[in-house]
């Protein structure tokens, strides 16, 4: 009896409702799979990561905060959907049945209005980002201070230790 193969199939608007299981051995593989149509899209045409983007992010595996980048990009990716869910509803209701053709003119319209109001946000965003990476990371090495300064350890004075700076 032939195989049977399942299609998994990605749309033109880029949604992907995917989940991909191996048959025999019922492991999830969709990670890989999503990982994979990454790699593709990327080579294919022009690729949505610098490559100055990709390697800072592989410099976060290993590092102590790897584990707040992913839900750092996946908060952000989350807040600029919805941005552009909001705005594909108002094209809709101002331009009705030709909302993609209004879609794009009130994008157009909104980037030229709106580029450098949107450039300063942006800027005061990421800004405010960074202050709260600093705060988490200054907090992991006080934090981590007080748990090593706690321990004796002979040879070593642990009173000549220096509380790091805050």
């Amino acid at each position: 009896m032939p195989e049977s193969f399942r299609l998994v199939k990605k749309y033109p608007n880029r949604r992907l409702y995917v989940k991909v299981v191996d048959a025999k051995t019922g492991e999830d593989l969709t990670r890989s799979i999503l990982l994979q149509i990454i790699i593709e899209e990327e080579t294919a045409g022009v690729p949505l990561f610098t490559t100055e983007l990709l390697a800072q992010m592989i410099r976060f595996y290993g590092h102590a905060m790897e584990g707040m980048l992913g839900k750092y990009l996946e908060t952000n990716i989350k807040s600029f959907t919805e941005f552009q869910k909001k705005l594909a509803e108002q094209s809709h209701s101002l331009y009705g049945e030709n909302s993609n053709q209004g879609q794009s003119d009130m994008w157009s319209q909104f980037m030229s209005f709106q580029g450098p109001a949107m450039q300063t946000m942006m800027a005061t965003y990421m800004d405010q980002s960074k202050k709260m990476v600093h705060q988490m990371q200054d907090q992991l090495k006080t934090q981590t201070f007080n748990m090593f300064s706690a321990i004796p350890v002979p040879g070593f004075g642990n009173n000549d230790q220096k509380k790091p700076k805050q």
